[in-house]
This record gives structure tokens, C-alpha cells and sequence, in this order.
């Protein structure tokens, strides 16, 4: 009974997840209206770690101060942060949050790809494989109207979500090598280690402050920071050690109804006919590959 309590908790929280990201697309498409990408994404990282850093020592807990942590919160935070984060607000300037929900809800995916063909920690089996082929019509869907209609922004636009999804696959197994850690340490350090990396970048790139954001953007910063960053970041790193890489992963096929649903009620947003059927393929794969098969009924 114990168990069956854990795990309907873990699945709560996995349900929240999917919330919490569904919208942090919007509040990015917002916020890059008037905040340049590596400024906003230096911001998020920089107040989601202090956050999180208060949260840890309200809690009693210190950071590892030892080399080998600080190695992998460093490498946490350019494949869970900096890189993804960094190419996804730079996307929404070109393509709706819809949209981007939808590529990059194909995380499982590429975890599924990496971890077949270089950790080989989760067995591969012929619905996991299912899901894959029906993830990628769904991409090439997408994407491939673009292609066709030739080289435009929007196309680079979805490539570098796509690209962005690839570095959260690699961050989703990668993210184990964090056992016996608080979840809370892992997702502070690879926050404070992504704004010591992205925040000069903002100084020499964009210099900040010249810049006049918008009280949206500025609103949209935070809650995106607080909401779809800090909390969510500490809830991710829990259910990677309770749920395995391709478990949390799974949130991706919920978030896209979620964040679709938030861009069309809150920016008005809709999709074209080809982009529907992208995202049917893309749930249905990404369903297929996680939500877990029944285990048959022993003989009595």
C-alpha cells in the first residue's frame, strides 16, 4: 500500500510538471518580445538559482563543494539550460509557443534514441519503437512544410527547438549521476552555474542596460523563473531518481495540449491543419513510449 501512495504522488507531481513547462513557452514568447534571448535566459537562471539557493538554506542544506559536483553542474547546466533554454527564446521570436511546445515535447524521444544507443540502461522494445517512428512523422510533419516552402526563418527556428530537445535528452540522462543528492541541489546548481556562463555573455551581447522590457516581459521573467523554472527544476530532478529518464520525460506528451491550450486562450494563437496532424503523431508516439504497459494478470 505504501508504494502505491509513492507512486500516486510521483505521478501528481509529474502532472504538475507538464503544467508548469506547458506555460513557460508563453511566458518565453512574451517575455522575448522586448528582452533579448541570452538576457531573458540569464535572468531566469540567475533569480530560479537564487531562489532555489534560499530554498536550501532555509532547509539546512549546503551545496557540494567538492570538484567532481561542480564538474557535473557545470555540464548539467549547458545541457539543461544554456543551450536549450538559450534556442528556444531565441525560436519564439520567429514561431508560436504552440508550436514549440509540440518539438519540443519529443524529448522522450531522443532520450529513448540516446539511451538505446549509448547507455543502454532502459530495455528497447517494439512499442518504444513505435513511438519513435510515429514522433518523427510527427516532426517531419511540422517540419517538412517548412522545408518545402524553403529556407525561411521559421524553419531555422524549429530546427533549433529541435536542437534544444536533443540537449534535454542528453540533460534527462545525464540528470542520474545526481543519486543521493536533494533534488533541490542538483537543480540550484545547474541554475547558479548557467547565469555565471550566460550573464556575461549578456553583458558583452546585449548590454542590458540599455534595454527598455516591457512590464509583460519583465512579469513574464518572473514567473517563468519562479513557476516554470525553480519549482519545476526541483520536482524534475525528484522524479528522474523515482520515475527513471524516459519516466520524467513522459510529461512532454501532457504539456502539448497544455501549452497549445494556453497559447490560443492567452495569445491567440492556432495551428495550421498540418501542425494538428504533427501533434497527434507526436502525443501518440511520446504516449506509446511512456505511459507504462500492463503487466498481465498472474494465473490463480
Amino acid at each position: 500500500m505504501p508504494e502505491k501512495i509513492n507512486m500516486t504522488t510521483e505521478l501528481a507531481l509529474l502532472g504538475v510538471l507538464a503544467v508548469l513547462w506547458g506555460a513557460s513557452y508563453s511566458f518565453i514568447k512574451v517575455g522575448v518580445e522586448t528582452i533579448p534571448p541570452v538576457t531573458f535566459i540569464a535572468g531566469r537562471t540567475l533569480i530560479a538559482g537564487g531562489i532555489l539557493l534560499a530554498l536550501l538554506r532555509w532547509r539546512g542544506l549546503a551545496m557540494p563543494r567538492d570538484a567532481a559536483n561542480r564538474r557535473r553542474f557545470m555540464f548539467q547546466a549547458c545541457m539543461n539550460s544554456v543551450v536549450p533554454f538559450t534556442l528556444i527564446a531565441a525560436a519564439e521570436r520567429s514561431i508560436d509557443a504552440g508550436l514549440a511546445t509540440i518539438l519540443n515535447a519529443t524529448s522522450p524521444i531522443f532520450t529513448f534514441l540516446l539511451t538505446a544507443l549509448i547507455t543502454r540502461h532502459e530495455p528497447v522494445t517494439t512499442r518504444k519503437l513505435f513511438g519513435v517512428g510515429a514522433g518523427i512523422a510527427g516532426i517531419c510533419l511540422i517540419v517538412g512544410t517548412q522545408a518545402l516552402g524553403g529556407l525561411g526563418h521559421q524553419l531555422w527556428a524549429q530546427l533549433a527547438v529541435i536542437a534544444a530537445t536533443v540537449s534535454y535528452a542528453g540533460a534527462a540522462i545525464f540528470g542520474r549521476n545526481f543519486r543521493g543528492l536533494d533534488p533541490m541541489v542538483p537543480a540550484a546548481g545547474s541554475m547558479i552555474c548557467g547565469a555565471a556562463i550566460l550573464i556575461p555573455l549578456s553583458l558583452v551581447l546585449d548590454r542590458p542596460w540599455t534595454l527598455s522590457p516591457s512590464t509583460a516581459s519583465i512579469l513574464a521573467l518572473l514567473g517563468l523563473s519562479v513557476f516554470s523554472t525553480a519549482l519545476a527544476f526541483s520536482i524534475f530532478f525528484r522524479l528522474i531518481h523515482t520515475l527513471g529518464s524516459v519516466g520524467t520525460t513522459s510529461q512532454a506528451y501532457l504539456r502539448v495540449p497544455i501549452g497549445v491550450g494556453i497559447g490560443a486562450l492567452f495569445l491567440g494563437e492556432s495551428l495550421g491543419p498540418t501542425a494538428w496532424f504533427g501533434m497527434a503523431f507526436v502525443v501518440a508516439g511520446v504516449a506509446a513510449m511512456t505511459i507504462p504497459a500492463r503487466k498481465p494478470a498472474l494465473a490463480r
